[in-house]
């Protein structure tokens, strides 16, 4: 039976969306076997979503020192009906923003943590594109799916 790995972000920018593309790309690297990746918009992810995952990424724009309200608006909405659920389950995570992530980065860490979640990969700060930046989320992608696999 394969195991769920649910991919939630906020990609509003061409660029958060390639980002989230080499995400996903890693996420179902031909060499990972007995995974169903799963990608949902934060403004569409439930609490549904959420207690059907095995395990978790989270992507998001910094905006403002913070992440994205659309990502926000999802732990503000599933956080309590799924606490006692999804603690010990992998995440990872990927902030893009123009020169400050670390805000964004934190607040889903502590989300993460409250939740129980096990950090299986550190959050990945980007403030650029390009080549590193779609190989280091393709490695997220990947690695949080690789520990879900047959």
């Amino acid at each position: 039976m394969a195991r769920t790995l649910l991919v939630v972000h906020h990609t509003p920018s061409p660029l958060t969306r390639e980002l989230l593309e080499a995400v996903l790309g890693g996420a179902r690297d031909p060499e990972i076997i007995g995974v169903d990746v799963r990608s949902v918009p934060a403004l569409g992810a439930t609490v549904p979503d959420v207690l059907a995952a095995d395990g978790f990424v989270f992507g998001t724009p910094a905006n403002f020192g913070y992440m994205s309200g659309a990502l926000k608006h999802f732990f503000d909405t599933v956080y309590y009906p799924c606490l006692d659920a999804v603690a010990g389950k992998p995440y990872g995570a990927w902030v893009h923003g123009n020169d400050d992530t670390v805000g964004a980065g934190r607040a889903i860490e502590s989300i993460a943590s409250g939740w129980g979640l096990d950090k299986v990969y550190g959050t990945v700060h980007l403030t650029e594109g390009g080549k590193t930046a779609r190989e280091r989320c393709y490695e997220l992608g990947g690695t949080v799916a690789a520990g879900l696999s047959d």
